[in-house]
């Protein structure tokens, strides 16, 4: 959803035919990437080569685990094992590198009503020690981040921002903790398109925190907002040289990924893509709605990974040093059904969760089940 901070010129990507609308498994895809980010070089300097395309294809994925239900998110424990939320059940699971599976807890307090539910896991990184988690809950009223203790269950529930919008749909709900060591949380606009806009409202936002919920030290408003104009961002991550990246739902033609960059304004609802307009920062690259509805994102191998839920397919996307982006692959089209969560393994793996019994896809059996990537 956004406008001018990087480069009004998008480049279509198409490979072979001039309207390709779809993606078989290795196939470069339609989403179109925004001219170069650089400025120009000085005199005599050689311009930086962009990313390339992605040539081999990962090996076959893994079925780690199957018969969940809806897993929405991904965090991983010192030593391996993971912790992973079912949306609808509210269930708490601990997973491990060899596919055993417990349940943690069945959390307090989740309304699974609409798009709401149990929905994004962090781990805090200084974990060996504090042994501390952190939830994002809709609640009957609200989404909330709730931090709590972790000894092998939960206790010690402490709500630490409460009141973000909550609505049937676009809830937000991504965690995770940047390399600067904060919380960062993503929130959805729940259908009412101008609070993203809304400075003074947590809907439509990528939020940054202390560990108690407090605005982190630097953020450009001073309150808990890094960046706002977001229509509904269900995917962060960072890649090396500490570039943050955003997935997140356009409307009726174009999902995005964002470079994302403090205090910005990323369009929405007053653009939809690539505006062009004075004061928007437009997108690091779009796909067709059909084709992608990006939902969890994860940086491993020098791409990003990004599960496409109504696109059926997980896109790999080169990025390079500077933070611009190749063009982006499509894997796996069509054989998983709907991809939700990514997550980088310790062991550099990628665990990607199918979301096909959340109302809107296809169960097939062993559905919902965790699959397990080495990234190439």
């Amino acid at each position: 959803m956004v406008g001018t901070g990087r480069g009004a010129l998008l480049l279509a990507v198409a490979v072979g035919a001039a309207a390709l609308t779809g993606c078989s498994q290795g196939g470069v895809g339609t989403a179109r990437t925004p001219a170069p980010l650089d400025p120009a070089p000085a005199t005599g300097a050689a311009t930086p080569a962009a990313p390339g395309t992605p040539q081999a294809s990962p090996p076959t994925p893994r079925t780690l685990v199957t018969d969940l239900a809806v897993p929405w998110a991904i965090a991983f424990l010192p030593g391996g094992d993971a912790l992973v939320t079912e949306r609808d059940s509210a269930r708490l699971l601990r997973v491990s590198p060899d596919g055993r599976v417990r349940r943690v807890a069945v959390v307090d307090g989740v309304d699974p009503s609409g798009e709401g539910g149990l929905l994004g896991v962090a781990v805090s990184p200084d974990f060996a020690t504090d042994h501390r988690v952190f939830l994002y809950v809709t609640s009957a009223g609200d989404n909330r981040v709730v931090r709590y203790r972790y000894d092998g269950g939960l206790s010690d529930p402490v709500p630490i921002v409460t009141g973000i919008p909550k609505g049937t749909i676009h809830n937000g709900g991504r965690l995770a903790f940047g390399p600067d060591g904060y919380l960062y949380a993503s929130t959805g606009e729940t259908g009412e398109r101008g609070l993203a806009q809304d400075k003074g409202s947590l809907g439509g936002k990528i939020l940054r925190m202390t560990a108690d919920g407090r605005p982190a030290p630097g953020n450009p408003f001073g309150t808990l907002m890094w960046t706002y104009g977001h229509r509904n961002v269900q995917g962060m991550a960072w890649d090396g040289h500490g570039h943050m990246y955003a997935s997140e739902f356009g409307q009726n033609t174009y999902d995005e990924i964002n470079l994302i960059e403090k205090g910005r304004n990323y369009g929405w609802p007053e653009v939809e893509g690539v505006g062009g307009r004075p004061g928007y920062t437009d997108p690091l690259l779009t796909w067709s709605t059909d084709e992608a509805s990006p939902s969890g994102l994860a940086y491993a191998a020098g791409s990003l990974w990004a599960g496409a839920l109504r696109g059926e397919r997980l896109w790999q996307i080169p990025v390079d040093a500077s933070g611009r982006a190749g063009r982006p692959v499509a894997r796996f089209t069509g054989e998983y059904g709907r991809l939700r969560a990514v997550a980088a393994a310790p062991d550099g793996t990628l665990w990607v969760s199918t979301s096909n019994r959340d109302g809107r896809g296809s169960p097939r059996r062993g559905d919902d089940r965790i699959l397990v990537i080495k990234p190439g």
